[in-house]
């Protein structure tokens, strides 16, 4: 008997579902993705691919403060509101609304900071980041941020993914799903977490969602083995290391020719990714290998595990050929629940575990001329009320509730305007009242300047094309070079 036949003979239902997935649309994508749209022979889909439209930037290190920080005293300065503190929050502003902690009437909150003038277009920042004001000239800095969500998780997912829940792609796999990795020896999308917790939004920040696995961003440590179960077992050396992956290579690559399903390349390109990280990533994660002054620059001590040592691995990633690096910092939830919540004390102690190596990240860029094809973005993923949060307004501790109606985030880098300051919001910081900007249009911007088309880069899933930007999106053209 033939054994093809034989072998279809014997299927049963859950073979049949376990392989329908090969013959989906999204499958056939992947494929031509795979066959038709990288310019070398190889079957790796991590292999770069030229971006449709010209490019700005090649790269991207995006600095996610999860939580969402107090932008209205940090870069969004209303004298109107310092001098009504303490009164009751306008009705028309607050009745209706839909707040995380805060009920009834609030009480509005002028900011306790301090705030001066930067740069040649004299930004307005406090006194909380003294190292972001010698970087002011190179600041697109955006006050008109809105977004739909008020809740962490939702809103971190709604920024990253493009929807407020789990299952779609990360921006970042979304970026190396379009252009691939430039360097064969590293991922094109690496993740580094600081102050111990994951953001709210969970490892969904920097997953694949519904596209091939191979895409998704690869968390690594600043502290200890940089990457989990990548190292050998023991008795295991290189050679048989090898070895095994050549047998394991062959038996994909049988059945990949016999089914053609997109995991199975996922998998061998992860497999031949993960060997070669072995040597590739202990290397460019060791920052003893900086000078000491640089070390200083950005406050960074090899073998901890903190946010100024992720800058400076984010810089010597940017420097090998990562496409996309993403940093999450946790502990901007400025409730005032505490004294590390606090708008004063809380505030600037954060502020000095960061503003210093972001300052230091951005002057290192330009000065190893990487700034100009390189975008920064530093952010959260909502903003603070301009009023008290209603379960500490007796306390003596200075808080703020989510807001999700207008908060502040800077861009710097390639492609984008330095020294400038782009919308506005009303006298009390209530609501954008020009150029208003929302989630999906930093989405847009984002991909545009890597010279991919939000619309246009799709993934059919479910019988519909999706996109990081849903069906919304503007590129924010005011603030481009």
């Amino acid at each position: 008997m033939n054994p093809r036949f034989e072998q279809l003979q014997n299927r049963t239902r859950r073979h049949f579902l376990r392989d329908a997935g090969q013959f989906s649309l999204g499958a056939i994508a992947m494929q031509a993705l795979a066959q038709g749209s990288a310019p070398s022979a190889s079957d790796n889909p991590l292999d770069p691919r030229p971006a449709p439209n010209v490019p700005k930037v090649k790269r991207v290190i995006y600095l996610h403060m999860s939580g969402g920080p107090p932008h209205l005293d940090l870069f969004d300065y209303k004298p109107e509101l310092v001098k009504r503190d303490g009164q009751d929050a306008p009705d028309q502003f607050v009745k209706g609304k839909t707040f995380a902690f805060t009920n009834g009437t609030p009480k509005l909150m002028g900011t306790p900071r301090t705030f001066t003038q930067h740069g040649d277009a004299g930004i307005w920042m406090s006194d909380a980041i003294p190292n972001f004001h010698g970087i002011a000239n190179e600041m697109c800095v955006i006050k008109s941020m809105y977004t739909d969500q008020f809740n962490h998780a939702p809103a971190e997912l709604l920024l990253y993914t493009g929807s407020p829940r789990q299952g779609r792609p990360s921006m970042g796999s979304w970026v190396t799903y379009g252009l691939g990795s430039e360097n064969s020896n590293l991922p094109g999308f690496v993740v580094l977490i600081s102050s111990g917790v994951q953001p709210s939004g969970g490892q969904s920040c920097w997953g694949t969602g519904f596209i091939p696995s191979v895409f998704q961003g690869v968390q690594c440590r600043s502290k200890g083995d940089p990457v989990l179960y990548v190292g050998d077992p023991p008795g295991m050396d290189r050679g048989l290391r090898r070895k095994t992956l050549d047998a394991l290579r062959d038996l994909n690559q049988e059945q990949a020719s016999e089914l053609g399903h997109p995991e199975t390349a996922t998998r061998i390109a992860q497999y031949e990714l993960a060997f070669r990280m072995q040597a590739s990533v202990p290397e460019v994660m060791d920052i003893s290998r900086e000078s000491k002054a640089t070390l200083e620059a950005y406050g960074a001590v090899p073998g901890d595990s903190s946010f100024a040592n992720n800058c400076l691995l984010g810089r010597r990633l940017l420097e090998q050929g990562v496409r996309f690096v993403h940093l999450f910092d946790w502990g901007w939830d400025f409730h005032g629940t505490n004294g590390n919540e606090d708008i004063r004390g809380g505030l600037t102690e954060k502020m000095k575990r960061t503003d210093k190596p972001v300052a230091a990240l951005i002057r290192d860029l330009k000065q190893r001329g990487l700034l100009e094809d390189t975008l920064i973005v530093w952010g959260g993923e909502f903003g603070r009320t301009p009023f008290r949060e209603g379960r500490t307004s007796g306390s003596a501790i200075l808080g703020r509730d989510h807001f999700p109606d207008a908060f502040t985030i800077f861009l710097a880098g390639g492609g984008v305007k330095g020294g400038f300051t782009y919308g506005e919001t009303d006298e009390l910081g209530f609501s954008v009242t020009a150029d208003k900007v929302h989630i999906h249009d930093l989405q847009a911007t984002i991909l545009h300047l890597l010279g991919l088309d939000h619309e246009r880069l799709t993934y059919r899933f479910q019988g519909r094309d999706f996109r990081l930007t849903d069906v919304h999106g503007e590129v924010i053209k005011k603030i481009l070079t």
